[in-house]
């Protein structure tokens, strides 16, 4: 048992005139992905390398919690996200098929404080022996659990909906396939999991209390980060399209967007590492009620982004480099935010 106390508290007046309170609640976790609440005082933390953390926020506690995951981290793969629901945990994870082969799978477990024993509910096919762009990001809706995953730096293979890396999941809370996914649909070449192709790493996803849609965030190449909605069987057109960014090596990829394939609502050029993401809802900033709230990693950056429908608005950056990379976001029940960054830390988002 480990016993931490508060840090630092900071106060904002940025050039937007957005007016908020940061609070540093707990440091010190290696490699924090993602955070989720178990009630008001209690949430749940994954470390990349395979741990997961039992958070208690009155008292500051810190209590590791055993699993059976057979995590590999491998480059950007690991313990990535979790989510609690009704007395359940799901994780995403890059599962260790042997011989340095992996793929983004989901698991669930019954909740304990003391020992989660997981049962996959999702492999995507084929595993391949990449430290790249596993996505795995989890949202649910409606009974459905849907689930970003990369395409592990493997391009063309977003294009293939017989594997995969490169989409959105959507399947049903115990991992059976529902029968309204797109391949029993109008799309019968599709794997029955697959709801949406063409993605290259989406590491942001929300379900808005607003409209009932899911909005994620995606990484692009060298430029072409974009923040968008799932949409049912369709194709966001990685990597025939660039999305207005360019390949490492500086050459093109293909146009930003033509006609037949899902437009964003906004791109980012040059990239800022867009990161999660969550559409706001609650008392504290009620002022951005039906927002969203985007971070980022390279540009270290949360942004509020005004949309209307598909249509962008405009864009307030709130933080940028005050605490790292910010590799995750959640609201409280109360309306703050509380944020986790790369550098080991816990933040709370408040006025």
């Amino acid at each position: 048992m480990k016993k931490i106390f508060i840090i630092f508290l900071f106060f904002f007046t940025n050039l937007n005139a957005e007016d908020f309170k940061l609070e540093n609640i707990i440091k010190g976790f290696k490699n924090p992905w993602s955070l989720s609440f178990i009630d008001t005082q209690n949430l749940i933390i994954t470390e990349k390398q395979g741990n997961i953390k039992l958070v208690n926020l009155k008292d500051k506690e810190i209590k590791d919690v055993v699993h059976n995951l057979n995590v590999l981290e491998h480059g950007q793969g690991g313990l990535l996200d979790i989510l609690y629901e009704d007395k359940i945990v799901f994780v995403s994870y890059s599962e260790n098929r042997s011989k340095g082969m992996s793929s983004t799978s989901v698991a669930r477990a019954n909740f304990d404080t003391k020992n989660l024993n997981f049962k996959n509910i999702f492999r995507a096919e084929p595993p391949i022996n990449s430290g790249y762009h596993f996505g795995s990001r989890i949202v649910i809706k409606n009974k459905h659990l849907y689930v970003t995953a990369g395409e592990r730096g493997q391009g063309m293979i977003a294009q293939d909906p017989t594997k995969h890396p490169g989409s959105i999941i959507r399947i049903n809370l115990d991992g059976s396939i529902p029968k309204d996914n797109p391949k029993f649909i109008n799309k019968k070449d599709w794997l029955p999991e697959i709801y949406q192709i063409g993605v290259r790493n989406p590491q942001g996803m929300s379900l808005s209390p607003f409209d009932d849609k899911i909005y994620m965030t995606n990484h692009g190449a060298r430029g072409g980060d974009w923040f968008g909605t799932a949409n049912f069987g369709e194709n966001y057109g990685w990597k025939i399209l660039g999305w207005g960014g360019t390949n490492y090596s500086g050459t093109k990829i293909g146009p930003k967007w033509k006609p037949g394939f899902t437009k964003a609502i906004k791109y980012w050029v040059p990239s800022i590492a867009v990161s999660a993401m969550t559409i706001y809802k609650g008392k504290t900033f009620k002022e951005w009620n039906g927002e969203a709230l985007i971070t980022s990693l390279k540009d270290q950056s949360l942004r509020k982004i005004r949309f209307n429908k598909s249509n962008f608005i405009d864009e307030k950056i709130l933080l940028k480099g005050d605490i790292g990379r910010i590799r995750d976001i959640k609201i409280h029940e109360s309306g703050d935010l509380y944020l986790l960054s790369d550098k080991g830390e816990l933040w709370r988002m408040y006025k």
